[in-house]
């Protein structure tokens, strides 16, 4: 029979509590200091107070509670755990199929501990708060005020993914927000103000950042190996319309209405709230242009700066489905400029190739291709990279925290892969070319196109700042 562990001394167990004290915390992570509660209303109103609880009551109120307390080994940290004032936590706000597989991973970082999850799906998030032996919320507010949550990882349907960022950011967390960023431009561009403004880390969930591959293409391209960039073709898999518009009852374990959230509500039908309903209809985003373009249009962005190299030109056409469900654009095909680099943009396997002057490099998720096959034979040390070298992005992610650096997929590169979705889809919605101003980031020429930056959201939901 195992023998009980040495109860701790007062002094042992006054130790630990400072180092696990919130602020304490705080100052080791370099983040801001925890924040108060938010209400539990609109996010427009978000109040950022400082807890009151001082450091003399903190540990009179500690010594009080000695006498029963045992450590454990996992406070104390081991070979798969950093111990525990150590480990950044996490809360996830979004739970389905790629949450899901982003809880996973977080599980398995080590200075990382996922503490609770919110989900509109209630059996969704009660068993995954057993799996991590944390807290469930039915509305992710009550997540976002609690001060013992460092960072917010975002699964959510398209449409969430903005307004969610925003609130946790405002509330002092920094966020991992999965692909594609927002559904307009405008929210693309307030998401950026507001990550900026509040110094938060945000990483970008598109990952081929941190595949090998990718980075080695990407930084052959910076190098110039090519020579002088001229044209960029991406490829990013296609939609399809489709989909039942009949209305059915809505799942008992569903908050239907907070799902809908920002959205304005439609009657509930079978798929539309499970992909490809929540990637196809409109209504939540704007379809495999961003939702798939986002990949190989980041990596657009990480190998060049063709797009923000002078004027943008898009045009292109695509079929909108005026019956069914999926109302999203499908088989594009759009063309356009950076500058003075020609760019394609048609649905197939997920790729993006340069094409310069003295040959091209093409990368696709977890591969590399090039004219000249000597170059992919370049041995670069990462001290010599001009690229970030990431080897798992949830880590980085940590990482980033950890050091107050900037990730491997900042909230600037997002913000531009981003906008090039939204001008094709514009594009084909218009039947006009569009002009896009990349210093002034506005759409010039066209009224109608540039309201088009815009999209409304539902009272009391808004992106106005405090």
């Amino acid at each position: 029979m195992r023998s009980s562990p040495p109860r701790p001394t007062l002094t042992e167990f006054i130790g630990a509590c400072i180092e696990n004290d919130p602020l304490r915390k705080a100052e080791r992570l370099g983040t801001q200091a925890p924040v108060g509660r938010l209400p539990l209303i609109s996010y427009a109103s978000v109040n950022r107070n400082t807890t009151k609880t001082t450091r003399r009551s903190f540990l009179q109120n500690a010594a009080a509670l000695a006498a029963p307390l045992v450590i454990t080994s996992n406070a104390l940290g081991n070979d798969a755990k950093a111990p525990a004032s150590e480990r950044v936590t996490l809360g996830h706000i979004g739970v389905g199929n790629r949450g899901r597989t982003l809880l996973r991973g977080f599980q398995n970082c080590k200075a990382a501990e996922s503490v609770a999850v919110a989900d509109c799906y209630r059996t969704r998030r009660d068993h995954l708060a057993k799996v991590i032996k944390g807290q469930a919320y039915q509305d992710f507010r009550e997540m976002l005020a609690r001060d013992d949550i460092d960072a917010i990882v975002i699964a959510t349907p398209d449409h969430w993914h903005v307004p969610v960022a925003v609130m946790a950011a405002r509330a002092g967390k920094d966020c991992y927000v999965e692909k594609p960023l927002g559904i307009s431009i405008e929210q693309d561009l307030i998401c950026r103000k507001v990550f900026r403004d509040k110094q938060r880390v945000f990483q970008y969930g598109t990952q081929q950042r941190s595949m090998r591959p990718c980075w080695l293409g990407c930084e052959l391209v910076r190098r110039g190996v090519i020579g002088q960039l001229t044209a960029i073709e991406v490829v990013a898999p296609n939609g399809s319309g489709g989909g039942s518009t009949e209305p059915a009852s809505v799942p008992d374990d569903l908050d239907y209405d907070m799902w809908n959230g920002p959205a304005e509500p439609k009657p509930y039908s079978f798929g539309r709230c499970q992909p490809p309903g929540t990637y196809w209809v409109y209504d939540y985003s704007i379809g495999y242009l961003a939702g798939w373009g986002a990949h190989p249009l980041d990596i657009m962005v990480w190998g060049s700066d063709a797009d923000v190299s002078g004027m943008v030109e898009i045009e292109g056409t695509g079929v909108v489905s005026e019956s069914g469900l999926y109302n999203a654009v499908y088989n594009w095909d759009i063309t356009g400029k950076f500058g003075s680099v020609a760019f394609k943009f048609t649905p197939g396997r997920d790729s993006t190739k340069f094409i310069g002057t003295d040959g091209w490099i093409r990368v696709w998720r977890g591969g590399v291709d090039a004219s000249n096959k000597e170059w992919l034979t370049t041995n670069i040390a990462a001290a010599d990279a001009q690229l970030s070298v990431s080897l798992r992005q949830d880590e980085n992610f940590i990482e980033a925290i950890k050091t107050r650096r900037e990730a491997v997929s900042p909230i600037g590169d997002t913000v531009r892969s981003d906008v090039i979705s939204h001008l094709c889809n514009i594009a084909v919605r218009t039947g006009r070319k569009i002009r896009w101003d990349p210093a002034k980031e506005v759409i010039v020429d066209d009224e109608a196109a540039a309201k088009m930056m815009h999209r409304p959201m539902r009272a009391p939901w808004s992106l106005e700042t405090v």
